[in-house]
């Protein structure tokens, strides 16, 4: 029996479950993982990882364990907006299982300070 997924949706701030043919047990290792893949990829100008400055809004995971990420930048200006999405891609399609990943600039909603984490606000002494 397989239960469903969980879209890692930071945007609302809510775990929605889909319906699925990973088992239970698989996705939540794959979605240990590729957290775990996002927190090593860092705006060069900042000393925080992009999931804990919350630029990563949405992560979804189909039946065939092709990844999407919805993500932004912290501003639109940014000087690695060009290379941001083939990092975030090579960091998830590392992951064991991942059979593709592909990441997805976005600006709406525009990314603002409170998005970021207890974590990334005291790295940044940012209160």
């Amino acid at each position: 029996m397989t239960e469903a997924p969980t879209t890692i949706n930071e945007a609302s701030g809510e775990n929605a479950p889909n319906p699925s043919a990973i088992p239970a047990n698989e996705l939540a290792r794959m979605t240990d993982d590729i957290v775990a893949a996002l927190k090593t990829v860092y705006d060069p100008e900042i000393p925080v990882d992009i999931y804990e400055l919350g630029l990563v809004y949405k992560v979804d995971i189909d039946d065939d364990r092709n990844v999407a990420i919805e993500m932004t930048l912290t501003a639109p200006g940014c000087p690695v907006a060009g290379d941001m999405p083939g990092w975030v891609e090579n960091a998830v399609s590392s992951v064991p299982g991942v059979a593709s990943a592909k990441a997805r600039i976005t600006f709406d909603p525009p990314w603002d300070h409170s998005r970021m984490s207890e974590e990334a606000r005291m790295a940044m002494n940012m209160w």
